[in-house]
């Protein structure tokens, strides 16, 4: 019993000691692991290319190239390594691959054999190229580039007009119009047009001539909203062609002749139409629909649409859940999709008639980047968690458990210190149930008092859930000590319609009551210290703590990242202006009384908590006078406050040595204010 009892003991120390070897995951370790993005699965099924990006801290960017994968999990390679080289794509016959590469000097198409062999440069375009994908019958390639509306594919055009451009010392710009800048950048005269170009003779012709606006239009997901028909004869591509393009979501769906000519809109919904996909057998069509005009965040449904009678049927109607991505099956009469719930991202199959779904990725966490294998047996896609970064995965579309294909920072994850999210659930404002996840720090010792970190998310139409980001990355607070929150209050995706729209009109009120019964539950936790809780969040996150800095004392450090502070300025300087007049009821001089009253500055006399704010001056989306008025009024008042502005930074800060400073700011900024007394 003794020597039982030793043995016992010893097996315990060892588990302690190897947890306690494990490197701590800090910010800078972060940064160390691979970035696996845009699979892409031969035709022939032979094997899988996709783009790895290695943060370069010291060149403070991101190298990014294409590597190849078996779909037994062999073979496992880098392909690329001169220049950036992103958007891989296997030819029909799996014999060649095309991806875009600036190892000339500048982003422009090329292709090489599918064991990485023999690159060729395809086009030699001055206004560059993106977004590659092949015609079906392997003749030509389908691409984007930004060209002057007067050029359209005429390269020695575009050509004079950029150096012109660029060599003249006059750099005032002109606008008549609204959306006159966008995202992290001012509207220039070029316009993305899309483009073919023939294989055999290089020839690039513009199948969007004369357009003045993007095609397709600007979206922070990227890609997939054009595609080829299987007889190659046929481009469908999402366009917004509103005059007014700052208020209008009415992207619609067009097709034209792949040899150009004249386009035809083949859409209904005054909602946006977007990621058109042609079945194999090019009887139908699919893609995602919203239905509400002017509403960014209404529901995406899966609809098809027979191309021979134009009848279009809505599949997911009944289905109260965001579609987020969907890929056909080889066999036409079925399609894969995504949908977000409860913080998750699962896969189901469904009929090209509708009817009832089925799951196919029962138990994973958050998965992505659907694609069959061409005899449909095998599903290959990616999956994040909350405690991993992106891998590619494969299953049998029949079901069965899932195996890796690959394992690029397995090593890393098992030398760190990650831990998995944990689930709650509370009653919040007007009897609704509030999701929530948390995590512990390492090493947590559940006799301890711990401070508490809630992440508060933007949107407001978002969601917390199982995926890891570089940006508010959950595991790199918990190693700083904290229990960390993610409250999914009203107006977060992925637990229905109603739930969602509950925040529109409404963004200091139930949302807000949510979070404070959230704070009330984490509060009474016995490892919690509740004297030592820190709020923050971006976006509507920034706006909902400079609402909390207006309306309670509880926390003892706020972080606003990028915060709406005066929703009336916010409206007369934001650039999508189809979002402040959705969320509240029109313009500011239309609905005056509301906006006043979700406005945190009308509160800004009850600023006591010390507060950080943080704001990017290329962001557009929400102008860094936001930032400036917040801490304004907090300094006014001699509110403990910091300011951090990043000159070359948007919405989002994504240098890697900006992204630095970002954490370390950050993380003093709460352990300052949050440390024992």
């Amino acid at each position: 019993m003794k020597l039982c009892l030793l043995f016992t003991a010893v097996l315990l120390l060892a588990n302690v000691a190897a947890h306690a070897q494990k490197a701590p995951f800090t910010a800078a370790e972060m940064l160390k692991l691979k970035r696996i993005s845009e699979p892409n699965v031969a035709p022939d099924g032979h094997a899988v290319v996709f783009t790895v990006g290695v943060v370069d801290v010291e060149k403070n960017g991101q190298d990014r190239q294409v590597w190849i994968v078996s779909p037994n999990g062999t073979g496992l390679r880098q392909l690329t390594r001169e220049g950036n080289n992103t958007g891989a794509r296997f030819s029909p016959d799996s014999k060649s691959i095309a991806f875009i590469s600036t190892r000339g000097g500048s982003s422009q198409i090329w292709t090489m054999d599918a064991d990485g062999s023999k690159p060729k440069q395809l086009t030699k375009l001055a206004s560059e190229a993106d977004g590659v994908i092949w015609s079906p019958d392997g003749k030509a390639v389908v691409f984007t580039s930004e060209v002057y509306p007067e050029c359209n594919a005429d390269d020695a055009c575009n050509a004079k007009l950029i150096e012109a451009e660029s060599k003249s010392k006059v750099k005032a710009r002109t606008y008549t119009s609204l959306l006159y800048r966008h995202w992290t950048a001012w509207r220039g005269k070029r316009v993305k047009h899309l483009m073919v170009a023939q294989l055999e003779d290089g020839v690039v012709k513009d199948l969007t001539p004369g357009f003045k606006f993007d095609v397709p239009p600007f979206s922070l997901g990227g890609g997939g909203d054009y595609a080829i028909s299987p007889d190659s004869k046929e481009v469908c591509y999402a366009a917004n062609l509103d005059e007014d393009q700052a208020t209008s979501t009415n992207w619609e769906l067009y097709t034209v002749p792949i040899e150009g000519g004249e386009a035809k809109k083949i859409s209904t919904s005054p909602g946006a139409d977007a990621s058109p996909q042609y079945s194999p057998d090019g009887k139908w069509i699919a893609w995602r629909m919203q239905v509400r005009a002017g509403y960014e965040s209404d529901r995406w449904r899966l609809v098809v649409m027979d191309r021979e009678s134009g009848h279009i049927n809505v599949l997911t109607e009944n289905l109260d859940r965001h579609v987020t991505g969907f890929t056909w099956h080889p066999d036409s009469r079925r399609l894969a999709f995504t949908v977000e719930d409860r913080g998750r991202q699962q896969a189901q199959l469904i009929s090209v008639t509708g009817g009832g779904v089925r799951a196919m990725t029962q138990g994973a966490t958050h998965v992505d980047d659907l694609q069959f294998t061409s005899d449909g047996k095998t599903l290959i896609y990616t999956e994040v968690t909350g405690a991993s970064p992106t891998e590619i995965y494969k299953a049998s579309s029949s079901g069965g458990a899932p195996e890796p294909l690959t394992r690029l920072n397995e090593s890393f994850l098992a030398n760190h210190d990650l831990r998995k999210l944990e689930e709650f659930t509370v009653t919040g404002a007007e009897g609704a149930q509030v999701h929530s996840y948390l995590l512990k720090p390492p090493n947590f010792d559940g006799s301890k008092k711990y401070p508490v970190l809630f992440l508060i998310h933007g949107g407001p139409q978002g969601a917390w859930g199982e995926s890891f980001s570089y940006r508010w990355n959950q595991q790199v607070f918990a190693t700083a000590g904290f229990v960390v929150i993610m409250p999914n209050p009203r107006g977060s995706t992925g637990y229905g319609t109603k739930f969602t729209d509950e925040i529109n009109g409404d963004w200091g009120g139930k949302a807000y009551e949510d979070i404070m019964s959230v704070a009330d539950y984490v509060a009474k936790l016995p490892y919690v210290d509740a004297d030592r809780m820190a709020a923050s969040g971006g976006s509507y996150g920034g706006y909902m703590v400079d609402w909390i800095a207006g309306h309670t004392n509880r926390f003892k450090a706020l972080v606003s990242h990028a915060g709406v502070y005066d929703l009336a300025s916010m409206g007369g300087e934001t650039e999508e202006l189809w979002f402040s007049s959705w969320e509240f009821k029109g313009f500011p001089w239309q609905n005056q009384e509301m906006y006043d009253r979700w406005s945190p500055s009308r509160s800004a006399a009850n600023f006591k908590t010390p507060t950080l704010v943080i704001h990017g001056e290329l962001d557009y989306r929400v102008p860094y006078g936001q930032g400036l008025q917040l801490f304004t009024a907090l300094q006014a008042q001699k509110v403990p406050s910091k300011l951090l502005v990043f000159p070359d930074e948007g919405h989002w800060v994504l240098k890697p040595q900006n992204s630095l400073l970002w954490y370390s700011t950050f993380l003093d900024w709460v352990e300052e204010w949050t440390k024992k007394p």
